[in-house]
């Protein structure tokens, strides 16, 4: 249990970082679209915790928590993709209890880039009414205890933040240039060795000098472990409600943007079919939510490439 988490059930009222709900009806789009502005802002205010079942006092309502502890965690993916194009996963639900009552956490976590909304949260609230959760093309922010649009201070914040993790990754790579011992040559390599016939790739030496710098070689099948199809399988796990593909769909993404010649994403085995990675299904899944129609003007694509 993390230090928000603990300050999420000891606290008495709620913060930037923490957010008390007496109840949730996972079948209302009213509470959905609040709770999606509340997911959005915590994510770009450098994370929280949802709390269900406690009061604005942060007592126990005595509602029950198993409805949202039994949410499959696609369901929030596919919700904030719904008006954000984001396949948003850095979240979790957790069980847990105050004053011996059951009560359910949704944990946020940050995200370098901010979050904004391509879709209007509305919802209704009566015959011919309707509310507005947030609006297109906002970006929300916790402001205290209230989660609401961005102004010029929090984008200026985000920015600096941003600019300062930057900044500190270049000076740490300096850092280590300039430790360096004499005659050290500098040398940029992945953080992950394995054989490969690709013309690319950096060549090494294998040696048993003790000081030499270590580099382990890592288990391709673990760092490749998907054939095309476990590949389809995977990614249409991921992909929204009602959005599918195929085994040509990826061959088209394939051969359109040379996946196979890419070692990131793909190991070519002497004497079986080719192995993706994980970081081909990411990169798929943020493809296609950044373009619907990825995978539609891929196939088009390799169509005539076959001419």
């Amino acid at each position: 249990m993390d230090e928000l988490v603990q300050r999420g059930l000891s606290a008495k009222r709620e913060s930037k970082y923490v957010d008390f709900k007496s109840s949730f009806n996972v079948a209302s789009s009213a509470d959905w679209c609040e709770i999606v502005k509340d997911i959005v802002a915590m994510c770009n205010s450098g994370g929280g915790v949802i709390v269900f079942g406690l009061d604005n006092k942060g007592n126990p309502t005595r509602f029950d928590p198993s409805p949202i502890l039994e949410i499959d965690p696609a369901v929030i993916t596919d919700k904030v993709s719904k008006y954000t194009g984001i396949q948003f996963a850095e979240f979790e639900i957790l069980e847990s209890t105050k004053v011996r009552t059951g009560v359910a956490i949704l944990r946020v976590y940050p995200r370098k880039n901010p979050i904004v909304f391509n879709k209007p949260g509305t919802y209704e609230v009566g015959p011919g009414r309707q509310q507005t959760a947030f609006s297109l093309g906002t970006v929300y922010f916790r402001h205290g205890a209230k989660s609401e649009p961005g102004d010029s201070l929090d984008l200026r914040k985000l920015i600096e933040k941003r600019l300062e993790e930057m900044r500190s990754d270049i000076l740490s790579g300096l850092q280590q240039v300039m430790n360096a011992p004499p005659g050290a040559r500098v040398t940029v390599l992945s953080d992950q060795v394995f054989e490969t016939e690709a013309d690319d790739a950096f060549p090494i030496r294998i040696v048993e000098d003790p000081s030499a710098p270590q580099y382990r070689k890592i288990d391709t099948d673990s760092a490749f472990p998907y054939r095309q199809k476990e590949l389809v399988k995977e990614v249409n796990k991921r992909l929204p409600e009602g959005v599918k593909i195929n085994s040509y769909d990826v061959l088209s993404v394939r051969r359109v943007y040379d996946i196979d010649e890419n070692t990131k994403f793909c190991h070519s085995p002497l004497y079986s079919s080719q192995q993706y990675s994980q970081a081909l299904v990411d990169w798929l899944i943020e493809r296609h939510a950044t373009d619907k129609e990825f995978f539609t003007k891929a196939r088009a694509e390799y169509s005539k490439l076959r001419g």
